[in-house]
Formats: C-alpha cells, sequence, structure tokens
C-alpha cells in the first residue's frame, strides 16, 4: 500500500427530503481507502453502508437527495462535481457491484453484450475488441463455455452465475476502486466461498482497492484488512480486521459478535440485540445506539462521541466507555 489513500471520505453526510424537512441517512462519514486494500463495512441493515457507496458513486437522486463533506478520488474532489466528468470516473475508475443481481441486469440484453457496452463507453474501442474481452472476463470470473454464452440472457444463469456477471461487469474496465453491495448475501455458503476467493484474486491481480459492505462477521474475517463498523448512519468502531476481531470495543460491535452462530455453543447462547435501528426521521442527538446498548451512561444522551483512538493506534471507537477523558474522571474518583 502507498502512503496516499486511493479513496479519503471527510465528514461526509447524506440528507433525502421527507415529509418537507431534511433528514440525515448519514453523519459526519469518514474513512481512508488505500491502494490494494479491502475495507469492510459492516452493520445491520439501515445503518447506511449502501447510502454511503452511492454517495460515493453519484448515484443519489437529485433533487431528493443532497451530500455534504469530501469524497477525493486520487486527490480530486467528487462532491459537486459535475455530471459529465462523473461519467467519466463511475464504471471506470470506480465501479459497484450492486446487492441484486436480477435488478442489477437488463433481463432482455445479452449478459455478454452488458458487460461489453462498459468497455465499449469507457474504452471507445471496436466493438471486436469489446466482445473479446467481455468474453475474457466471463472467462476470469469462471462462467463455463464463456465465448458460447455471450449470447445468453440473465434468466438462463443460476443465482451464482449471475453474481459473477455483475462481477465481470464491474471489473471490464478495470477499476482502481470497487464498492461490493453484499454480493453474496442470498448465495449459497459453497458459492459465497468461490465468489470471495475470486474477489480477493481479482484484486491482487489489478491491485485494487475495494470497500465491501456485509452483515456477516464471518464474511469480513475472509475478505478484509480493516473494518469500519456503522450504526444508524454514522461509523462507530474502526480498526485492523485482526485487532478488531481480537478485542472489540464499541459495545455495538460486541453485541454483533454475542450474536455470532458458533458451532461449539447451543443455539439457545445467541444473545439477539434488543430493539432495532431507528427510521432517519427518528435520528437524534447523542450516541445513536444508547437506547438499545446495556453500558449506556447519563452523557450518552449529550453530546455525540468522536471517533476517537489512543494516539498511534489503528483502532478508533465512538464510545464514552473509551474516550480518554471519561476514563481520567472515572479514575480521579
Amino acid at each position: 500500500m502507498t502512503d496516499a489513500p486511493v479513496l479519503a471520505v471527510r465528514g461526509l453526510s447524506t440528507q433525502f427530503r421527507i415529509g418537507g424537512a431534511w433528514r440525515a441517512a448519514t453523519r459526519n462519514v469518514a474513512f481512508d481507502l488505500f491502494e490494494n486494500q479491502t475495507l469492510a463495512l459492516v452493520g445491520e441493515s439501515g445503518c447506511g453502508k449502501s447510502i454511503t457507496c452511492q454517495a460515493i458513486l453519484g448515484l443519489l437522486p437529485h433533487g431528493v437527495a443532497r451530500v455534504e463533506g469530501s469524497i477525493r478520488y486520487r486527490g480530486r474532489e467528487l462532491v459537486g462535481l459535475a455530471e459529465p466528468e462523473m461519467e467519466g470516473i463511475r464504471g471506470s475508475e470506480i465501479a459497484m457491484i450492486f446487492q441484486e443481481p436480477m435488478t442489477a441486469l437488463n433481463p432482455v440484453m445479452p449478459v455478454g453484450e452488458q458487460i461489453a457496452e462498459a468497455i465499449l463507453v469507457h474504452r471507445k474501442c471496436a466493438r471486436a475488441e469489446a466482445k473479446a474481452e467481455a468474453i475474457a472476463f466471463m472467462d476470469r470470473v469462471r462462467i463455463p463455455a464463456a465465448a458460447q454464452r455471450y449470447r445468453d440472457y440473465p434468466h438462463q444463469f443460476s443465482g451464482g452465475m449471475r453474481q459473477r456477471i455483475v462481477i465481470a461487469m464491474a471489473m471490464a474496465c478495470k477499476p482502481k476502486v470497487l464498492l461490493a453491495d453484499e454480493p453474496t448475501t442470498a448465495l449459497d455458503v459453497t458459492i459465497q466461498a468461490q465468489i470471495l476467493a475470486e474477489l480477493r484474486d481479482l484484486c491482487a491481480n489489478f491491485r485494487m482497492s475495494m470497500v465491501f459492505i456485509t452483515h456477516s462477521l464471518g464474511v469480513v474475517a475472509a475478505i478484509a484488512d480493516a473494518v469500519a463498523v456503522m450504526y444508524a448512519g454514522e461509523i462507530v468502531e474502526m480498526a485492523p480486521v485482526e485487532e478488531l476481531f481480537a478485542a472489540p470495543k464499541h459495545p455495538y460491535t460486541q453485541a454483533l459478535f454475542r450474536a455470532i452462530p458458533r458451532v461449539d455453543e447451543n443455539a439457545e447462547g445467541l444473545q439477539p440485540i434488543p430493539g432495532q435501528v431507528p427510521p432517519i426521521t427518528a435520528f437524534g442527538e447523542g450516541c445513536r445506539f444508547a437506547p438499545r446498548c446495556p453500558a449506556r451512561m447519563p452523557r450518552c444522551t449529550g453530546p455525540t462521541p468522536r471517533l476517537a483512538g489512543a494516539p498511534g493506534s489503528g483502532h478508533a471507537v465512538a464510545c464514552y466507555l473509551h474516550h480518554s477523558e471519561t476514563l481520567d474522571a472515572e479514575a480521579a474518583r
């Protein structure tokens, strides 16, 4: 990895107009993504993971959504970038694998042509060259008899094969950053393992960086270098993957680990997280996890805790239990 991040996000807030008022779906999201690094975004549904990636690609609808903060790709600011310029980056420099392949693929267009279309748009090459590249990528993601299946339609493929087609589409222009929105959620564990292995190989071969959205901490362990845990539109903990798994600090992260089924324990030992993620119309000040947190303190409903870590540490947490000022005050009692 190089010292400078490929993608630097700072103070990212996304808002949607609901009932005549602007409501924040994400607030003050910040992270760095380095070359050949995979950052996992983890959290329950409704925590803002997909919205964050859509904001990076400029896919949020104008008029009903607005984006504030900074998204810098290789030093170039993307927030406020004109759409023609953004079109030159979207798909070519930064690509996205969407969650459900049947909605990402055009049902009345052969899959090979859908892959070739991205190449034609961004590379301005001959159609025969684009077709050859598309078949090569179909073969790379292990579509059997790729040349023969170039003219097949999405409904003629299994779920796992459709997911591979979506990956080939995203990879067709060899982007530097890949945003993968739960690409393995609907697949069985065997196909899931194959897709994860293929994504790891593609990232290594092209020195590509990836933001990987998932609900599964097992998937995180298999593919990520670093983890950002999101709750109710905010990053509440961030750390290298080994450090997070060894010592999760935020009560929400700890609760996620307690809810993981284990083969060496009875199902009765699972501890579900009480309550649910609040809707964006109910987001308030203070720690948004406080209503569900067993370790909440009176100050948790005050100013929002900032994401902070010990000097020189790569582990940051937004929780008053771990902020130095809280620890110092308790030690002085």
